[in-house]
């Protein structure tokens, strides 16, 4: 079981994330101790979405693409429309994300961020929550949604929106200090 203040974890984004759901995580997350990296499209830095307009930039630490998920305890996908859009379409986001899923590490996504999920082909069988305008997708998928601020199945972490942003970072804390996780028969 490893302590979070020994954790190692991967928040990947782009433009457009939602800019609490970037922050919050990487922010409460290094208060706990753990040493948390932002990877990019680029490696450069991104801008947020806040409220009705851009907001502040997130800096980034390596290229999504050069990101090796041995080396991470987890992986944290912040939402907001623009952002899981952008990075469902791109094979080295979906690459990593299937690699964490085929490890047993945690995933975790928030908001619209289970787009990248459902791209990824592993929601199937799962408890999974997100933003109620992609429920349908979810469904679609194979998940099967729940109306929960924080829903967690076999090292998947997912949460609806901003307002269930501590729930979300709580959950995160758990799964890590859980550790491996398999997944359960669908």
């Amino acid at each position: 079981m490893p302590n979070i203040a020994e954790a190692k974890i991967l928040i990947i984004s782009t433009h457009g994330f939602e800019q609490s759901e970037l922050e919050f995580p990487r922010d409460q997350l290094r208060a706990k101790g753990a040493e948390v990296h932002v990877a990019t499209l680029d490696g450069k830095a991104i801008k947020g979405w806040d409220g009705d307009d851009w907001g502040r930039d997130a800096e980034a630490d390596l290229k999504i693409a050069d990101a090796d998920p041995t080396q991470y305890d987890a992986v944290v996908i912040p939402g907001g429309q623009i952002n899981p859009d952008l990075l469902r379409v791109e094979e080295p986001v979906l690459a990593l994300v299937r690699a964490f899923a085929k490890e047993g590490k945690v995933i975790a996504a928030v908001c619209h961020a289970p787009w990248v999920l459902i791209e990824a082909d592993i929601v199937s069988g799962r408890e999974v929550t997100s933003y109620k305008s992609i429920k349908t997708d979810v469904v679609n998928a194979g998940g099967r949604w729940m109306d929960e601020p924080v829903v967690c199945d076999s090292g998947i972490v997912t949460s609806r929106n901003p307002n269930d942003l501590k729930h979300f970072v709580s959950k995160i804390v758990e799964e890590i200090e859980e550790g491996r996780h398999n997944k359960k028969a669908a």
